[in-house]
């Protein structure tokens, strides 16, 4: 029987985040996935240097790939250093590629990577999230209500 899995991601080491997508998507529903990297690439990101801001998944001939993240070279790399900008395949199972092509497909959806980071085994692992785009009073409404929050927390730290 196979284990669950779990609804937390383990981070241990976060490389790059994508802070952006939080507000301008609607987040629904969260896939950590592995991902092909090189040796160079892997040493680049332990250095902790990477970004996925304008990156995007997409599903091609039932693979799932990374396109466009940015992983700079390795400074140490000599004639053998990767592309900065190559497509990266994301290892998923068959199951979890398939709802995310039809998600992406029927209901207008968009995949978006989160977050890199090294789990606890050590291994480079990529959190997706499908999403919907949000319009400009979807924004607002997000704006207005973080800073309720912030105005919030101030009010009960004076009162409370």
């Amino acid at each position: 029987m196979a284990k669950p899995r779990p609804v937390e991601f383990d981070k241990q080491k976060i490389v790059a985040e994508n802070r952006r997508a939080r507000y301008d998507y609607f987040l629904e529903e969260h896939f950590e996935a592995g991902i092909m990297l090189t040796g160079t690439e892997v040493k680049s990101l332990r250095f902790g240097s990477g970004a996925i801001a304008e990156s995007y998944a997409e599903v091609k001939d039932g693979e799932a790939w990374l396109i466009n993240s940015n992983i700079p070279e390795w400074s140490h790399g000599n004639r053998h250093n990767h592309t900065q900008t190559r497509p990266r395949k994301l290892l998923l199972s068959r199951r979890e590629i398939n709802k995310l092509y039809a998600a992406v497909m029927r209901k207008g959806m968009t995949v978006v990577p989160l977050s890199i980071y090294f789990n606890s085994k050590g291994k480079a692992k990529l959190e997706l999230a499908l999403a919907k785009g949000k319009k400009a009073p979807d924004k607002r409404q997000t704006e207005k209500d973080r800073d309720w929050k912030r105005q919030q927390g101030r009010l009960m730290r004076e009162h409370g």
